[in-house]
């Protein structure tokens, strides 16, 4: 690890005079400045649980392999993990970084509620051979209910009263999954400890249950872990999370608070757990660090004085050299890193503590989420005034074409070009653009937003974010609501060619994706971001639609 960033490197000095990485393990509340007795300083002593996973966890590996050993030895075909944010993101590290054992079932990761992803899953899964991962550390998440309650819809006709050995839980103590699970009769309910928050654990049994699913040590993660948690209880200058934590934490104080992260082709996947830990602890107070995790290297003119960059390099494959050259020489701070695939667990416990340091140098508590409530609160609300025909009300767009129609109550213009021009007109460093799709995934949309995102860049010289809806409002939507008041939001929508009953709740999964997407967007709004909706009249012909919405936004 390397850094010739001064301002983090005095950081690093300073932290050492006060002992914060002593202060950290001995669980001291005031190394984040909280108050004594205050909410701050009890949400801080219910979620350091991450700090002891080398311990806590080790009674749990016996069982996890004999969980490995159990989908090999009934030949199951499919893992589907029904989580969101922190649940789920590390499974996806893991099973891009790791792969899958030979003989080992397939693991896909479920966070979403569209209709079509939800639907094609079901039409072509083997019930005998299917096992699903619910995985929620509340048990109460709108998504993960949702599914679970699907998903046993589709599975119990044809299995029956065996229909519970095909479903295993990861949850809280007492949590409604907790009793629902034994209600059900689960395969397996696993119980993680209460003081670890989502994003905070992946090494905890949310990241080692699948682990073991794919036929992978479950041990030698946690063993990673714990190599490297040994290094970041070091008073000393080369303490890994400390390194890292003060160089996050220096550059955002100093006005580069948009970290930049630069990923090999063997790591594209870490990219999305690091943007969910650092944005939604350090999103807050109109403060934090912006991960920008996704972007192709640029250069060093089109960068504004807002980036920071952290640069991975692994055994397998490195970042482009002369490009990070290039940006060093133009006086942007870079930070290296190395690290071994096989070894991915040191990166996940690296990250967190480097996410606690760059906390307590920000002078925020990086454990609570303060604003990811309110658009859920919305979103409810919204639910709540569904007509007799199950829709939700409308509103009269702003402008309006043949492909696409856009709402904002704040730009206006005769056509959607001119609403979109207006908004990308008020762009300059430190702002940034967060494009949040409610858009059907796929990589088509992904390609043209990318594309869309490189114009920007080069035209306004600022970052740019996309998130998928609703995965984002559990990760960035935090840092969009509680950061620095810079961004311009984008909020993709289209409507959905089916409507597919969630049972038990009276709406579908397209009304509770569009509640979701509408009800995000009057909480940026309500936060005062600039906001503007785009919704796409032919979600099949999106691409097309935003590549030409775009092309001529930027004439």
């Amino acid at each position: 690890m390397s850094t010739r960033y001064q301002p983090a490197l005095n950081l690093v000095d300073r932290f050492l005079q006060d002992r914060l990485v002593s202060r950290i393990w001995s669980r001291e509340i005031g190394a984040w400045g909280a108050a004594p007795g205050s909410a701050d300083a009890k949400s801080i002593a219910s979620r350091l649980g991450w700090l002891d996973t080398g311990n806590t966890m080790r009674p749990h590996l016996e069982r996890l392999a004999a969980l490995g050993r159990a989908a090999r030895d009934e030949q199951i075909e499919a893992v589907y993990l029904l989580g969101m944010g922190g649940s789920s993101l590390c499974a996806e590290v893991l099973r891009s970084v790791l792969g899958v054992a030979e003989g080992s079932p397939q693991l896909y990761v479920l966070d979403t509620t569209d209709e079509a992803t939800i639907t094609t899953v079901a039409a072509r899964m083997q019930p005998a051979r299917t096992w699903f991962l619910v995985s929620s550390k509340s048990g109460g998440t709108v998504e993960v209910a949702s599914m679970e309650r699907f998903f046993w819809s589709k599975i119990q006709p044809v299995l029956g009263e065996h229909t519970g050995r095909q479903f295993i839980a990861i949850t809280d103590p007492g949590t409604g999954l907790n009793t629902l699970a034994t209600s059900r009769g689960y395969r397996e309910i696993f119980v993680n400890p209460p003081d670890i928050g989502g994003r905070f654990s992946a090494l905890s049994l949310f990241g080692l249950v699948p682990t073991s699913l794919i036929g992978r040590s479950a041990e030698a993660l946690l063993h990673a872990g714990e190599t490297i948690a040994d290094g970041c209880r070091q008073e000393n200058a080369i303490n890994p999370g400390l390194q890292l934590g003060a160089f996050i934490g220096a550059t955002a104080s100093n006005g580069r608070d948009k970290l930049t992260v630069l990923l090999p082709p063997s790591l594209t996947s870490l990219g999305l757990w690091i943007e969910q830990l650092i944005a939604e602890s350090t999103g807050k107070h109109d403060k934090g660090a912006l991960p920008v995790v996704d972007e192709p290297i640029g250069r060093p003119d089109q960068y504004g004085a807002d980036r920071a960059f952290v640069v991975i390099g692994t055994d397998r494959d490195e970042v482009d050299g002369h490009a990070l050259a290039a940006l060093e020489s133009a006086g942007h701070p870079v930070m290296r890193i190395s690290t071994r695939l096989d070894a991915i667990g040191a990166e996940f416990f690296r990250w967190e503590f480097a996410t606690a340091v760059a906390g307590a140098a920000l002078g925020i508590n990086p454990f609570d989420e303060p604003n990811v409530s309110e658009a859920k609160e919305k979103t409810k609300a919204l639910l709540g005034t569904l007509d007799a025909s199950g829709h939700l009300a409308g509103h009269a767009p702003t402008a309006s074409s043949d492909r696409v129609d856009v709402f904002s109550g704040r730009f206006t213009g005769r056509s959607p070009a001119d609403v979109v021009r207006a908004a990308l007109a008020t762009l300059a460093p430190p702002d940034y653009v967060a494009f949040l799709s409610y858009l059907p995934p796929g990589s088509a949309v992904a390609q043209a937003v990318a594309e869309i995102r490189a114009g920007i860049r080069e035209r306004f010289h600022v970052a740019s974010t996309f998130g998928v809806g609703p995965r984002y409002l559990h990760s960035t939507g935090q840092y969009h609501k509680g950061g620095p008041n810079t961004a311009l939001a984008l909020v993709l929508t289209a409507d959905d060619e089916t409507e597919t009953t969630i049972p038990e709740a009276g709406y579908s999964f397209s009304t509770l994706k569009r509640a979701q997407a509408l009800g995000d967007t009057e909480t940026l709004e309500a936060h005062d971001r600039r906001t503007v909706r785009i919704h796409v009249k032919d979600a099949a012909h999106a691409p097309a639609a935003l590549e030409q919405l775009f092309a001529d936004a930027l004439r």
